[in-house]
């Protein structure tokens, strides 16, 4: 067997994270994982956090485990009631993998919530910049990170092992100054281009300015700002357990549907 294309440059990863300074996407993504963690109408005992970082839920959470999202987890199995793997999946080599461990570190009937950047996300950004390569160079070269639709990210939930799977989404809309702006926030963020096929060569201006140019032209907000949109993806499973309902077999009701919505049952034709 050959092994499956990298996707993510680690190392160059590893050094946006670690000059990071504005977390206000992971701070808005724990959040909103903290208020469906309160829908949840059980106590959580044993949690564990997996993080690119660690800080924002040390101090939420501080006598929770915490650990980095590196491609082997150091989450003990079957330990944990609760697993939050908090937006560092995007960037996963092995997404996958990524929930399998969270999945074995789980107890029976344990919850996994996962965070996750979209496909919507940068959709403006994503077309200005390759309109203004093609137009300039004639070609397309990886700079915004490919993300995972909602569809295909909530299947890795199943073929992770667990149970009971739901996937949703909600859209942050932010507003910047111009491109360039956004631009220095997303390496603030350490969400810049750590792609392995990137282009490791200088870039012409004339790129990013045209790509400025048709940004400000198309996605500009009624006060002359630009509008940037990133989609957090949400995954919920639960560890399995024979506590949990299960599907009924075809064929197995004891009471007929238009009996219960008192209406008359129409037959359809042979």
């Amino acid at each position: 067997m050959t092994a499956p294309d990298v996707l993510t440059d680690v190392n160059a990863l590893r050094l946006h994270r670690a000059r990071a300074t504005e977390l206000f996407l992971q701070e808005a993504a724990a959040d909103e994982i903290q208020d469906r963690l309160r829908l949840v109408n059980r106590p959580f005992t044993q949690p564990a956090f997996v993080t690119p970082f660690p800080e924002v839920w040390a101090r939420r959470m501080p006598d929770a485990t915490v650990c980095p999202d590196h491609d082997t987890l150091d989450l003990t199995a079957g330990n944990h009631d609760l697993v939050v793997h908090s937006l560092g999946l995007h960037w996963a080599n092995d997404p996958v993998g990524q929930l399998i461990q969270c999945r074995r570190a789980l107890k029976p009937d344990g919850l996994l919530l996962a965070a996750s950047l979209g496909g919507r996300t940068l959709e403006e950004l994503r077309s200005c910049l390759g309109q203004s390569e093609i137009a300039r160079t004639g070609g397309l070269s990886p700079r915004i990170l490919p993300m995972g639709e909602i569809r295909g990210l909530g299947a890795l939930l199943q073929r992770a092992g667990l149970a009971l799977p739901v996937a949703d989404s909600f859209c942050l809309n932010v507003e910047y100054q111009d491109m360039w702006h956004l631009l220095r926030d997303l390496r603030a963020m350490g969400e810049s281009n750590a792609l392995q096929a990137r282009q490791r060569k200088f870039t012409p201006k004339g790129v990013f300015d045209k790509a400025a140019e048709l940004y400000s032209d198309h996605f500009a907000t009624a006060d002359a700002r630009i509008a940037a949109t990133f989609e957090v993806l949400f995954l919920t499973g639960w560890a399995p357990d024979e506590s949990q309902q299960k599907p009924l077999r075809p064929g197995s009701a004891k009471q007929r549907l238009a009996d219960a919505l008192v209406v008359p049952e129409t037959p359809l034709p042979d």
